[in-house]
């Protein structure tokens, strides 16, 4: 380091330290956060505050289950700094609730929704199920339509999965219960979509529906491929070390269980279990799937943040098929799993690709490694 102890150098410049991170959003997800004291969320707010730039219009999105979120609660997390809540809600039929180990009723949901609405308008999100088992089109749909006569601007939609080790699972397993039928998820689903739209929300991602603008922030920078830090027993993140040079995005996962992350933490000041460098061709095959779970798809301009050397066009062809993929009529749409073009979709599978023009900075075999994750994903669509 340069010192000007004994000769000072008038000609010398010293930069400026660089502007601190902004953070666009928060999101308190896991568990149970709404069980956490709002002091609790208030001070990991004050601290993100004093690493980073935390603007006052900052998304900042808490979870909360409906037995655990009285109105007060609400309220002195909103005090905290919460401005948006996503709500569990889940069903709204009791018998499902209790198959999910649910302890909320239908009741307790529309009560909790209300009060949420009251205190955080326009920024409340709610989920339901779909694909349960013995669930029925005609019972969820009207399900779906009384929620639509309750609920604010944003609805989540997901299909259940059974996971290992849960009791649903051994349920199904032993025939307690029936499996999921999956050709009726797929009925309930496209269903659900049409009625989500005819009420005016846009579908935005897979799962995902909005109106009024009412999109979440924080989930749509997973989805565009933005950074983000995962703090908390078993969180992933997403990003750009800084200091010592770092320039490559780096996946990190928290260790899992919560009492051994807490020990790590303080023992080593942090509970990253695992660092894994992402190299390029893996950044892109993320931007190609994550892209594609949204309604405006992949773009040039999208691409290029992540690849400004080599467009779309030098990766895929520049066929015409192509052109429809990744640009659509209006030029800025895209292929999307939203809103899926399936005669596209199942000829792009097949399509013997022309080859691309040489390529600045990704070699030919990864070009043709994204050309088949391409074709991987659109036949899935369709």
């Amino acid at each position: 380091m340069a010192s000007s102890r004994a000769h000072p150098l008038p000609t010398m410049s010293h930069a400026s330290p660089p502007p601190p991170p902004r953070v666009e959003s928060v999101f308190f997800g896991g568990g149970t956060p709404s069980l956490a004291s709002p002091h609790t969320v208030a001070a990991i707010l004050e601290e993100v505050a004093r690493a980073a730039y935390l603007p006052a219009d900052s998304e900042v999105t808490l979870e909360a289950n409906p037995t655990s979120a009285a109105g007060s609660r609400l309220a002195a997390f909103g005090a905290a700094g919460v401005n948006r809540l996503s709500i569990g809600l889940q069903s709204l039929d009791d018998s499902e609730l209790r198959l999910l180990g649910r302890t909320h009723s239908a009741s307790d949901a529309l009560r909790t929704l209300a009060e949420a609405r009251r205190l955080f308008p326009g920024r409340v999100s709610i989920d339901l199920m779909l694909g349960l088992p013995a669930q029925q089109l005609g019972p969820w749909l009207g399900q779906l339509r009384e929620l639509l006569q309750h609920c604010d601007d944003h609805i989540s939609l997901y299909q259940l999965s059974l996971e290992r080790g849960t009791t649903l699972f051994t349920q199904v397993q032993q025939g307690t219960f029936p499996a999921p039928d999956p050709e009726l998820a797929a009925d309930m689903y496209q269903e659900g979509r049409a009625a989500l739209q005819e009420a005016g929300f846009r579908q935005y991602e897979v799962s995902n529906f909005a109106r009024n603008g009412a999109l979440s922030t924080h989930n749509w920078t997973y989805w565009q491929c933005g950074q983000y830090l995962g703090i908390g027993p078993g969180a992933h993140g997403r990003f750009v070390p800084q200091g010592a040079g770092g320039q490559a995005r780096e996946a990190r996962i928290q260790t899992l269980e919560p009492d051994n992350w807490m020990k790590e933490v303080m023992l080593f000041g942090h509970g990253t279990r695992k660092r894994t460098p992402l190299g390029q061709l893996e950044l892109l095959e993320e931007v190609l799937a994550m892209g594609l779970r949204t309604d405006v798809g992949i773009t040039h301009e999208h691409w290029q943040q992540f690849e400004p050397q080599l467009s779309l066009w030098a990766v895929f062809g520049a066929s015409e098929e192509w052109s429809a993929v990744f640009l659509g009529r209006s030029c800025c749409a895209g292929l999307s799993a939203a809103h899926p073009p399936a005669s596209t979709a199942k000829s792009l599978a097949a399509e013997n690709l022309p080859p691309a023009r040489r390529p600045a900075s990704i070699p030919s075999e990864a070009r043709w490694a994204l050309r088949a994750e391409l074709a991987q994903l659109t036949a899935i669509l369709s």
